[in-house]
């Protein structure tokens, strides 16, 4: 028996959602809080000097929390990404989308993107937190 897949919920009365979904509505199950995962290594430095670069390996280290949970990225319900370049991020938009989709496929959770003045680690330009929820 297959467990039910969360629902993305579109907003009719929005503008239609590009690379994230208005609301998910998600499938019994248990929920994991993925905490804050920037670019950092295992010995505690940042990797790579661009955003594109940094989202790259933010998103590994939060699929390794995920996995570690029992998850997987179609589990994924709802992200939050900070950032403290938001041009950057903006201008590196269909790069983000071609990493997005290496690490989290074609489905899209609510998400949203947040311009901070910084982050907990100086050299960090992105940092991802995701809700999941496991069948």
């Amino acid at each position: 028996m297959n467990a039910p897949a969360h629902e993305i919920v579109t907003a009719h009365d929005l503008l239609a959602p590009a690379g994230y979904a208005h609301a998910v509505r998600a499938a019994p199950g248990r929920v994991v809080y993925l905490g804050g995962q920037v670019a950092q290594r295992k010995d505690g430095s940042i990797a790579g000097a661009t955003v594109i670069e940094q989202f790259d390996v933010a998103a590994a280290n939060l699929m390794t929390a995920l996995g570690a949970a029992g998850g997987e990225a179609e589990h994924l319900v709802s992200m939050l990404i900070f950032t403290t370049d938001m041009p950057a991020y903006r201008a590196s938009m269909p790069a983000l989308g071609n990493v997005w989709r290496s690490h989290f496929g074609q489905r899209y959770p609510a998400l949203s993107v947040v311009a901070v003045a910084e982050l907990f680690e100086p050299a960090a330009l992105v940092e991802l937190v995701g809700t999941a929820v496991i069948p």
